[in-house]
């Protein structure tokens, strides 16, 4: 491994725990506002990244370089409205990722003349990480956030199955990015959730720099 593609993988990995960690700690403080006081109790509620490492997730992350945190613990009993509050709850994280990518846009378009190149390249590999996590959690697949978003918009009487797929889905997910990775991509050069991903990337990541 080059010099260059070991600081490369070192602004990775610190991109990641960054990103990761914020996602995390925001879906603790949108649940702390709303009344369920879980995640704090729980040691959540911090910035510190070590309280937000899954073992699966992180495997995920070396395996295919996308993973998750472990997952905010959450009492919707708590709630006032436990509905819309736990989809609240689980869109914090994602859009914190989407308002940090936002934030870095700022220096990276306004100040790339006169900042040191090393940290333009760090803040470049941030503002991705930040998109792609963002992208990546908006999927509607558990144990990702976008699952228990899409949660507001299921009937009453689809709800035990809803339940159901939150508490098995997991498996079959990790399964098809496993397919997806070495099946796939392997094989016949393509990978569904590559493609799904890049493609709203370079949407929002043009929409954020022709915005600023």
């Amino acid at each position: 491994m080059s010099a260059s593609d070991l600081l490369s993988l070192i602004y990775f990995i610190l991109s990641l725990v960054i990103v990761v960690t914020i996602h995390e700690f925001s879906h603790a403080w949108m649940a702390q506002k709303l009344g369920d006081p879980t995640a704090k109790i729980a040691g959540r509620l911090t910035l510190n990244p070590v309280a937000h490492l899954d073992l699966v997730g992180t495997i995920m992350l070396f395996l295919l370089h996308i993973g998750w945190g472990k997952p905010v613990p959450v009492n919707p009993h708590y709630f006032k409205n436990p509905k819309r509050d736990e989809a609240l709850t689980a869109l914090a994280g994602p859009v914190s990722s989407l308002i940090l990518a936002f934030l870095l846009t700022l220096p990276i378009k306004y100040l790339a003349l006169v900042m040191p190149q090393p940290l333009f390249d760090f803040l470049s590999t941030l503002l991705d990480t930040a998109l792609v996590l963002f992208i990546f959690n908006m999927l509607p697949f558990p144990p990702l956030d976008g699952s228990k978003i899409v949660g507001i918009f299921i009937p009453k009487r689809f709800q035990h199955f809803y339940r159901n797929y939150l508490q098995n889905g997991m498996i079959y997910f990790v399964i098809f990015l496993l397919f997806d990775e070495f099946v796939l991509a392997q094989t016949f050069n393509f990978s569904i959730l590559q493609y799904v991903i890049g493609t709203v990337f370079t949407f929002l990541k043009t929409i954020l720099f022709l915005g600023t």
